[in-house]
């Protein structure tokens, strides 16, 4: 090997190292001033009279309330969760279909500019805070919690799906309307069932995600578990509060487990 390439090689080791130990540096001293101006008081958290009133305050959820009435309204809003979360995301993924149809690009210029920017401003917004605006609308209640997640998922679905739309092969749609079809033929036989597992597994996606969220929206007056899981925790109600946080730990798991049945149906269906 030439002694010229090989001081090169020598000099672009040292330069790429020298970027690398700059990186690493550059990170410690963020993390060092994050943690310097947070202030954050790990000597506290960890001393003895910290640990004793943590120990208490987790044993105060023990044992949860099994009482039938409190399993009955935590059972109440569970399915008032699930509701939330399924119409919520339903809506969401109709908008969301409207939406990506001029965000992709197919009816010009002008409507894939709008289009964009309302996606772009629905899911820049997060859940909480359109929860909070739904909330004064349409007063507290599981109307409120619907909205919210209707308005970011469209957001996230509709991009989703204006990248499926615009990374679908052309060619079925474009041989259906050289054969005489009409443009809204070609798309509904020659595009829609390309995409359409896409569609399917973005939107079931979300759905668990959503169930998730839905737990959460309650605390600012959305309905379902999470407003009760509030509701209990203000009243110092720990054993209740438990016994919301299972029945949100198991809605979780059984959603879960639908979602991945369902995708790995549509999986061996489209394969």
């Amino acid at each position: 090997m030439n002694t010229t390439d090989t001081r090169s090689d020598s000099a672009k080791a040292m330069g790429i190292c020298l970027t690398c130990w700059l990186t690493l540096a550059t990170l410690v001293g963020v993390l060092w001033a994050s943690f310097a101006y947070l202030k954050l008081d790990f000597a506290g958290l960890i001393a003895a009279d910290s640990r004793d009133y943590m120990a208490k305050f987790a044993l105060a959820f023990f044992p949860p309330d099994t009482s039938p009435e409190f399993l009955a309204k935590a059972a109440r809003g569970a399915l008032e969760t699930l509701a939330i979360s399924l119409v919520g995301t339903l809506i969401a993924a109709i908008a969301g279909i409207g939406l990506a149809l001029p965000a992709s690009g197919r009816f010009g210029f002008a409507p894939r500019v709008s289009a964009r920017f309302a996606l772009n401003t629905l899911r820049s917004v997060p859940e909480l805070v359109w929860a909070s605006l739904m909330v004064l609308a349409a007063g507290i209640g599981p109307f409120a919690g619907t909205l919210a997640l209707a308005l970011h998922t469209t957001g996230v679905l509709g991009r989703l799906f204006a990248e499926a739309l615009e990374n679908a092969p052309p060619e079925p749609a474009l041989s259906l309307i050289e054969s005489g079809a009409s443009a809204p033929a070609a798309f509904a036989y020659g595009t829609w069932p390309v995409i359409f597992p896409q569609v399917l597994a973005y939107s079931l996606y979300r759905w668990e995600m959503n169930i998730r969220m839905a737990t959460v929206l309650g605390f600012v007056g959305a309905g379902g578990l999470g407003q009760l899981l509030y509701l209990t925790l203000s009243w110092f109600q720990q054993e209740r509060a438990a016994t919301i946080i299972i029945a949100m730990l198991l809605l979780v798991i059984v959603v879960d487990g639908v979602s991945a049945w369902l995708r790995r149906g549509l999986a061996r269906a489209y394969a």
